[in-house]
């Protein structure tokens, strides 16, 4: 049996790699189609910031009302405890859903949220104020950080 080689198969004149099926330049590209624009802080959705409302309600209530031994403010506390303590997800704004929503884990939130409501009044303003105020030396660090790299480029740019 003959074979002969067909020279379209041989051929790899027009290839850059021969494992390429189509030329790798076509001489109408244009760079803006291949623009991709930065990406974006996502938008919350209404959804998202009432799952968060929900979350933020419940941890809040938890908190205020942890003494409360009669009438509605113990009921409020028992309302808040159980729904945080429930594995339920019959319901959209279950607090499985709600952490699942946020994308949040719901053993994490849940340790975090009854830890912050065991604490006393002190005891959390001064965790709270711990939080912040590394927040704020954050800040200031990527301030101070972002200056002096300003800074350096303009004096990079002085003749």
């Amino acid at each position: 049996m003959n074979t002969v080689a067909d020279s379209r198969f041989t051929k790899t004149a027009d290839f850059s790699y021969q494992f390429i099926p189509f030329p790798t330049t076509f001489g109408r590209e244009n760079l803006g189609h291949f623009f991709v624009p930065p990406a974006e802080a996502p938008v919350p959705t209404p959804e998202k910031g009432l799952a968060a409302g929900v979350l933020k309600q419940a941890a809040h209530d938890l908190r205020r009302f942890r003494g409360a031994t009669k009438g509605f403010r113990r009921e409020l506390y028992l309302d808040a405890s159980s729904w945080i303590t429930a594995n339920d997800f019959s319901w959209p704004y279950s607090f499985v859903n709600v952490c699942k929503l946020l994308d949040l884990s719901p053993d994490v939130v849940r340790a975090e949220v009854l830890a912050d409501a065991s604490l006393g009044w002190l005891d959390y303003w001064t965790q709270r104020a711990g939080r912040v105020s590394c927040k704020v030396q954050a800040s200031v660090v990527r301030v101070f950080a972002n200056c002096g790299n300003a800074q350096r480029v303009e004096a990079s740019q002085l003749p």
